[in-house]
């Protein structure tokens, strides 16, 4: 059994990606015994009419895949009755949760917008996932250039809303101490999507506990099978391993 907490549907707008065919995603995803996959838009990074883009994921999602395909609502605080957004998130379309990419909305995490976002996703007890980047900088088109998000007053925000709960997605640029204290301010989690290197289980529960770690595969951007063969290179036990592929992200959402 795995629990993807970080797949994307639709397409990357700069290049062709494998499996960005949602049909095609799927069979990948049942091939690998995957029971759920949590999945937002690309098209909520660039559009502007989020409601559509939330609708169409939901219709994405029941066509191609109902029972595995689980949709994370975009929420974009720079745009009008972006509260709207995450009341239909909740009411309508019964979201556990939404997926922010401030970096490519254009606002920082000290903008009083971005906590009051936090409020009331915690008020309507949906999960906050929070991704930090989503590709190398050198990869970017040249005239798209996005910096990666600055965690800068966030381990305030989680400390003052201790309902909240948060996934920090692509969270390797964050640096080993920052992002301790941040999983130790609240009911926070980080997916592992985005460590890289020999042995990157083993180093990661270093830093974050296990028992705070999800499988995140960041696909199909990420190969998939990159964030499989972690498991096979750990010496970390079949416990905490089912604990990271889906125990933790069932405990989540339960």
């Amino acid at each position: 059994m795995i629990i993807d907490v970080n797949a994307y549907v639709s397409r990357w707008p700069f290049r062709r990606l494998p499996f960005d065919d949602t049909p095609a995603l799927v069979e990948r995803l049942h091939q690998s015994d995957f029971t759920e996959a949590w999945v937002g838009s690309f098209d909520g990074l660039f559009h502007e009419d989020i409601a559509r883009v939330n609708a169409e994921l939901v219709s994405e999602c029941e066509r191609h895949g109902a029972g595995l395909l689980k949709p994370m609502g975009s929420v974009n605080p720079t745009l009008p009755d972006w509260q709207d957004d995450i009341r239909r998130c909740h009411e309508e379309y019964g979201m556990a949760g939404i997926r922010l990419h401030p970096n490519y909305h254009g606002y920082m995490l000290d903008d009083p917008r971005f906590a009051e976002l936090l409020s009331l996703a915690e008020s309507f007890s949906l999960i906050v996932q929070l991704a930090f980047y989503m590709e190398d900088p050198r990869t970017q088109h040249k005239l798209v250039q996005i910096p990666h998000v600055q965690p800068g007053p966030l381990k305030q925000l989680i400390e003052e809303r201790p309902r909240l709960k948060l996934i920090l997605l692509n969270s390797s640029i964050v640096g080993p101490p920052t992002l301790s204290e941040l999983i130790a301010a609240g009911n926070v989690y980080a997916d592992i999507s985005h460590a890289e290197s020999i042995g990157s289980l083993d180093k990661l529960i270093k830093i974050v506990p296990y028992e705070r770690l999800l499988f995140g595969s960041h696909f199909p951007f990420f190969i998939l099978e990159a964030n499989l063969l972690k498991f096979q290179e750990s010496e970390l036990g079949e416990t905490i391993n089912a604990a990271i592929r889906w125990e933790n992200a069932r405990s989540l959402n339960g």
